[in-house]
């Protein structure tokens, strides 16, 4: 399998896409697939730039037996055009993603999260920077189903 350049967006690069960003490593490690893959989250907006994740989000990580590893950054246009797989947590990330560029070459690699849950397909991984532990380990098993799928078809594609 070739190489490919996977890339996690929300709207902070606080919570949900760092966290899809570790749990995507974890399970790459767990398979031996390092070699495979180059994985990265980002943000849509300029909120948090050079700031760590929450700190709930470190905790359910942690939770889980998930290291996290991550400085935010904002989404620039170049993005687009160094990464295989974009997947966007919700709509209005996916259509602040797919405004950068015009071209449909870019369109074709931006992904809604959901549309690799059999759970949720379509729907949204919902913020839970308002909420509580309960809101976050929501967050945690949707990305958890979520990308187990995604790296299916990932593999499967080759």
């Amino acid at each position: 399998m070739e190489r490919k350049k996977i890339l996690f967006v929300c709207l902070g690069n606080i919570c949900r896409s760092p966290l899809a960003e570790a749990i995507f490593k974890h399970k790459v490690k767990q398979k031996n697939l390092e070699h495979l893959f180059d994985i990265d989250s980002c943000g849509t907006g300029n909120y948090h730039i050079g700031d760590i994740p929450d700190t709930r989000t470190f905790a359910i990580a942690k939770k889980h037996g998930v290291d996290i590893d991550h400085i935010v950054r904002q989404l620039c246009s170049q993005d687009l055009d160094s990464y295989d797989y974009i997947l966007a947590m919700d709509k209005n990330n996916h259509q602040n993603i797919l405004r950068l560029s015009d071209s449909d070459v870019h369109k074709e690699k931006v992904f809604l999260m959901r549309e690799f849950d059999d759970l949720g397909k379509g729907e949204e991984v919902p913020d839970p920077y308002w909420g509580n532990e309960r809101e976050f380990q929501e967050v945690f098993d949707i990305l958890d189903r979520s990308i187990d799928r995604f790296l299916e078809h990932v593999s499967n594609e080759e």
